[in-house]
């Protein structure tokens, strides 16, 4: 029987959040996007491949190997198969060079071709597609691949995580926000957020050892003991309001419809952040 862990494909969140790394589903999908898109028109051999496709051939191996060209061999499948290779076993940037490289070089000769343009351009969207939902660190922007969660991010969920006895049932909140996050076959944006802002509920009672204490509340005790600057007190304020009043996620938002991967791991972000500032701000009290 699988575990929790393995029914729900949860990971710790440096591999549930992909950056610098891809894992084999990645790779698989990724490699399907450019089959699709690219290397199902290679054919079996070069000199009979329409002309984008040959020059696109030529510049794998001219360009992205750095081979002679004279030594090309003039059967694509060879190619193909060291290409496919390299990008499902080489380190995970190596497999995103791969992935920027192909679109980046393929035309029929016209750079400003709307054919080209369109195929790169419906590939660059299917790609983006496929990196969001497995939770992928980087996207296509334009035509190049960029890093779209920092490392920073993932520290600070980490940190925010770490199991301790006084604050459990925060870090359970939290957990449980990335769980929903990460089930990459039925993710639940909506009680991900709740969870999340469930976890600084949490935070807050224990601060102000009381069960019905709200952020708010738990802002004056910070502020009246460790001189919270107004700045942030406010900001704090209006962010959980925003989140909890009746123009906010829990009213408002509720239309899962309306709900993106990119809004769940927002809150996630945010509150793993705030987690661990009211942690070390009140840190004294222990």
């Amino acid at each position: 029987m699988k575990s929790f862990s393995q029914r729900m494909g949860l990971k710790p969140i440096r591999d549930t959040i992909q950056r610098e790394s891809a894992d084999p589903i990645l790779r698989n999908h990724l490699w399907n996007a450019l089959t699709i898109f690219y290397f199902e028109r290679f054919g079996d051999w070069v000199y009979s491949a329409e002309h984008s496709i040959r020059l696109l051939i030529n510049m794998i191996w001219v360009n992205y190997y750095n081979n002679r060209i004279d030594e090309l061999d003039r059967y694509a499948p060879k190619l193909l198969n060291k290409l496919k290779d390299d990008f499902l076993t080489s380190n995970w940037n190596e497999m995103l060079d791969i992935l920027e490289f192909i679109p980046n070089n393929y035309s029929n000769g016209d750079w400003e071709s709307n054919l080209d343009n369109e195929i790169n351009q419906e590939f660059y969207s299917f790609a983006n597609e496929i990196l969001k939902k497995h939770l992928s660190a980087y996207r296509f922007v334009d035509n190049l691949i960029m890093e779209i969660s920092s490392e920073e991010e993932i520290v600070s969920i980490e940190e925010a995580l770490q199991e301790t006895s006084k604050y459990k049932p925060v870090q359970t909140h939290l957990r449980r926000a990335l769980e929903l996050l990460s089930d990459r076959k039925n993710p639940d944006y909506r009680n991900s957020i709740k969870e999340s802002i469930s976890a600084i509920e949490s935070l807050s009672c224990i601060i102000t050892d009381n069960p019905k204490a709200t952020l708010g509340n738990a802002l004056k005790v910070i502020e009246r003991k460790h001189a919270l600057h107004s700045a942030l007190k406010t900001s704090f304020s209006n962010l959980y309001g925003y989140s909890s009043d009746s123009g906010g996620i829990r009213h408002s938002l509720l239309d899962e419809s309306k709900l993106k991967q990119e809004d769940a791991k927002f809150m996630l972000v945010v509150c793993s952040a705030f987690v661990n500032y009211l942690l070390v701000k009140t840190s004294e009290d222990d």
